[in-house]
């Protein structure tokens, strides 16, 4: 699939109506969701048959990414019940298969298959500090070949020492730098292979792997 063909799609997806603020509820836009799984997909070969999991899926809007890139499974995961009434929507209205599972990402207990892949948009910490590192150490233990994650750029150095340190990944690496508003993410899609030129409220896309993964 195309990568404007992808990003078109993902627009037509519905949205919160009324976003939960201690959920930290916001949407993942089409241009950064569809550009995440692009690269995943495409450069990195982490999405078509393999087993895709997106934590804190909200709407579903990851999730159906991935599985409109190919992905022999996709399941997605949410406390809220509300926004997954909105992702089975939106994958029934897409026909896509995606699997919803309601639950809260500190209490999981992963007992289904082996998860290639995990993509997400956790919280930042904003309203319970620390939620963005209990996302990453969750999605660290379940996939057995990457993590996909958007993280506010001014805690990347944080991120990146308690994915190495703390939880285990083999490697971290920022993907791309993706501004929060329509504009800056515009602008800054040029500079994707290239040097990023600001750096004005900006979300940094890392990439980590597994030790038994690295040849």
């Amino acid at each position: 699939m195309k990568l404007k063909q992808l990003e078109s799609m993902l627009g037509e997806l519905q949205q919160f109506s009324n976003p939960k603020a201690e959920l930290e509820q916001y949407p993942t836009g089409p241009h950064i969701a569809s550009r995440m799984l692009y690269t995943a997909e495409n450069s990195l070969g982490d999405v078509s048959n393999k087993i895709v999991a997106d934590f804190g899926c909200g709407c579903g809007t990851l999730g159906a990414a991935a599985s409109l890139m190919g992905a022999e499974q996709v399941i997605g995961i949410d406390i809220d019940s509300e926004s997954l009434e909105i992702a089975s929507l939106n994958a029934e209205d897409l026909e896509l298969d995606i699997n919803f599972i309601q639950c809260d990402i500190r209490n999981l207990a992963w007992r289904g298959p082996i998860v290639d892949t995990v993509v997400m948009n956790p919280p930042f910490g904003t309203r319970r500090t620390g939620a963005d590192m209990e996302f990453l150490s969750a999605a660290l233990k379940i996939a057995s070949r990457a993590v996909y994650s958007l993280h506010k750029t001014s805690t990347r150095e944080h991120v990146k020492k308690a994915a190495l340190r703390g939880f285990g990944a083999s490697s971290a690496e920022v993907l791309c730098e993706v501004g929060k508003c329509a504009f800056a993410a515009t602008c800054l899609l040029f500079s994707f292979l290239g040097s990023i030129p600001w750096s004005w409220k900006m979300t940094s896309m890392f990439r980590m792997l597994f030790p038994s993964n690295i040849s």
